[in-house]
């Protein structure tokens, strides 16, 4: 429940006495004949042709600045568009109407409507000439403010009550109001979806939207979020991927489809990973793993030309060229030229530990790991990724951790025993780097159903039940290929990790509006909250007594009649308050309780635990 601060107290006190005067805090209707950037704009352009006819706006907007000079006053307002100054006069606005703005009774972070017509003050800077102020929303709590110092550098640095992290992830609101950079990320992130959009319509592909709600999981390596329908006694998994029912839309007669939405992975978090992400995947007939590669390359070119003006960026002050043509190297070539050997060398998972071991290379690696396992989350994920700067593509990856893709091409009876089984055991998959990141993952599609059924036998083999590799054996899909699936390629991407390279963040969360966060810790005022709230409801009155406790830090609840007190404080530091909650009962002439953010409990000579509503029972029959 909120309980409002000092300055929260003053703001209400400020919106009564608005409400004493007839005035609404909260009107229904807005008028608006400009955002703020068009009046700006056009009050130039005129500037600009030696107009002298005055320019009428009506603008909108929240209070950022305001400076009452007795008579005449300043403020700036800001749309999504902009910022502009109003100029204020009491000659212009009428006494009443001024009042307002000079005893601040109309406030920063407001949100206003003022009429007037534009002009340029003497110090040179564009305004409103006001003669209406409209207030169109009070804001009952003051925004954080966040303060910016340019270095001697030309570094910009920010500081303010507003500079904690979590803290802006957690009220992105307020972060948004606040930082228009923030902003300005958020604006990109929608540029980049609509030039993703146009990018594949243009190439021919058909937008399509398939099921949330799945009754099998599969199409990638994770582990799902399970729920139940009711009415259907069904158990049902978030999705993981769209890759299954897009290629069933193959068989269906499609030559080529896209979808851009939300997968669900119940997995860790990190600085690119988020446990709700966009992901972009397409499935298109009749090309390969080659052609994947080509439209790859282009649509990054063509995004991040789309919003930022060039296929050349900049991210984390390394500059980046996504333009064609990108390099293009094997897996198996990688490691060989990176760390100087080659893993068919070593053709068991314990070969294959043996000597990274020895070279010191085995660090955080699963001795257990399957073969397939080592190579690409390890060699691959520990050693090669980092060093990705420039678009580079990675293909041609191990069998047993690419269920859906080809076999690569080779003749295996006229290659010699290792190269034999080097084409045996990898396929035509390819994944994407950039800026050290892996941006997404491609293959030549398996539509043998045969093949595929083996393939998902195999995996339940190689990994263990509730292994994040191990894939379903998805009966339907498997029913779609054997009506006959075209030859075809499919891509997949997180969106957001694009974002993050258009807009140079480092963490996915920022380009994420509402990243998912761990649950708040409770505090002994969120206890308080509660309690008052309930109470409230149920109406008692209560007072608060801060000599009970003697502190601030454990204020007490009195209800009248009967005289009883209420203590807070978290669970993990009740158990050694006992003593001084006892000594508390002492001084104390009713009844005592201790609350927790894990039960209600009676001080007496110990800690009596009650049921919450045995004690509002008792309160109704005192």
């Amino acid at each position: 429940m909120w309980q409002p601060t000092k300055l929260e107290l003053e703001r209400l006190e400020k919106a009564e006495r608005l409400q004493d005067r007839g005035i609404e805090l909260y009107p229904a209707r807005v008028e608006r004949s400009h955002r703020i950037a068009e009046a700006v704009g056009l009050f130039l352009r005129s500037e600009a042709d030696a107009g002298d006819d005055d320019i009428a706006v009506t603008v909108t907007g929240r209070i950022r600045r305001l400076n009452s000079k007795g008579k005449v006053s300043f403020a700036h307002i800001e749309d999504e568009s902009g910022r502009v100054q109003l100029f204020l006069r009491i000659n212009a606005l009428g006494e009443d109407s001024y009042e307002l703005i000079r005893r601040k009774l109309i406030d920063i972070d407001d949100f206003v409507q003022a009429s007037g017509t534009m002009m340029r003050t003497r110090t040179g800077e564009v305004s409103v000439n006001v003669d209406e102020l409209r207030l169109l929303s009070k804001a009952l709590s003051p925004l954080p403010v966040v303060k910016e110092q340019r270095l001697v550098d030309g570094a910009v640095v920010e500081y303010g009550e507003f500079k904690d992290t979590e803290s802006r992830y957690r009220q992105r609101y307020a972060d948004l109001a606040v930082n228009k950079s923030v902003r300005e990320i958020f604006i990109r992130r929608a540029r980049t979806i609509k030039a993703l959009r146009d990018f594949l319509d243009g190439e021919g592909m058909l937008e399509v939207e398939t099921p949330v709600l799945q009754p099998l999981y599969g199409g990638a390596a994770a582990r799902p979020f399970s729920t139940h329908h009711n009415q259907l006694h069904q158990d049902l998994y978030l999705r993981i991927s769209f890759e299954l029912y897009l290629k069933r839309l193959l068989v269906g007669g499609y030559d080529a489809v896209y979808e851009i939405g939300r997968d669900f992975r119940n997995e860790g978090v990190s600085y690119k990973h988020n446990t709700e992400f966009t992901m972009l995947e397409f499935y298109k007939a009749y090309i390969d793993y080659l052609g994947v590669m080509d439209i790859t390359e282009r649509m990054f070119a063509y995004v991040a030309e789309q919003v930022t003006g060039s296929a050349e960026i900049t991210y984390q002050g390394q500059t980046i060229n996504l333009a064609p043509p990108w390099k293009r190297i094997s897996i198996r070539d990688a490691a060989q030229e990176l760390l100087g050997f080659d893993y068919m060398d070593y053709p068991t998972s314990d070969t294959l530990y043996a000597y990274l071991d020895s070279r010191g290379l085995a660090e955080g690696l699963d001795p257990s790991d399957t073969w397939g396992r080592m190579i690409v989350e390890h060699i691959l994920g520990h050693y090669i990724e980092p060093n990705l700067i420039q678009p580079t593509i990675i293909k041609d990856y191990p069998r047993d951790m690419s269920p859906f893709a080809k076999r690569i091409q080779g003749e295996p009876a006229s290659a010699d025993d290792k190269e034999r089984r080097y084409i045996e055991s990898h396929t035509e998959r390819f994944e994407f780097f950039i800026a050290g990141m892996e941006m997404g993952n491609a293959f030549t599609e398996l539509n043998d159903p045969r093949d595929q059924q083996e393939r998902f036998v195999d995996m339940k083999r190689l990994y263990a039940e509730e292994a994040d590799e191990t894939t379903p054996l998805d009966e339907d899909y498997l029913r779609a290929m054997r009506y006959g699936m075209p030859p075809s390629g499919g891509f997949g991407s997180g969106v957001d990790r694009m974002v993050m390279l258009l807009t140079d963040q480092t963490s996915i969360r920022d380009v994420l509006l509402y990243p998912h966060l761990r649950s708040q810790q409770l505090t002994e005022a969120d206890l308080r909250g509660q309690f008052m709230l309930e109470a409230a409801v149920r109406g008692y009155e209560y007072r608060l007594d801060h000599q009970l406790a003697g502190t601030k830090r454990r204020i007490a609840l009195h209800l009248p009649a009967p005289n009883v007190g209420i203590e807070f404080r978290l669970a993990n530091a009740l158990e050694g308050a006992r003593p001084q909650l006892r000594n508390l009962r002492k001084a104390f002439a009713g009844e005592l309780y201790v609350m927790t953010d894990e039960a209600l409990y009676r001080v007496d000579d110990d800690l009596t635990e009650v049921s919450a509503a045995d004690f509002w029972m008792s309160l109704s029959e005192a």
